[in-house]
């Protein structure tokens, strides 16, 4: 097999230069020789513009959802507001029901010296402060 003067390769063999990517590296075997092929000279004004065009669209879907998801939540803050306001018996019971049931499942958990009727206690404070409330 013939071989080739390293001149006659495309292969760039001096280091890259400050800011430029660096491509991975080709081993010729033809000339034993190993470089980065010749890269295309690039205009680096078009492609910041382009990551800037995309910065700027990203920031544009980040804001949406934001206000997509501060408008849900006043929403659902209103609705919540109403149904209280509504049904406010049936709140407080709905809210110490839910209350009765984490005590309830807390005194299951716990193990039998550590079994305290502080849970009732806590149930009984919940309800009066839910009851001054309204």
């Amino acid at each position: 097999m013939p071989r080739r003067k390293s001149s006659e390769t495309n292969l760039e063999t001096s280091g890259a230069k400050i800011g430029e990517p660096v491509p991975k590296a080709i081993i010729d075997v033809n000339t034993a020789s190993v470089g980065i092929p010749r890269q295309p000279e690039e205009d680096l004004r078009a492609e910041l513009s382009s990551l800037r065009k995309q910065i700027g669209m990203l920031q544009q879907q980040v804001l949406r959802a934001g206000r997509l998801a501060k408008d849900r939540a006043g929403k659902a803050i209103h609705q919540t507001e109403a149904v209280v306001k509504h049904h406010p018996l049936s709140t407080v019971l709905l809210v110490a029901a839910v209350a009765g049931v984490f005590a309830f499942s807390s005194y299951h958990v716990s193990s039998p010296r550590r079994r305290e009727p502080s849970a009732l206690r806590d149930i009984r404070d919940f309800y009066d402060r839910m009851r001054e409330r309204i």
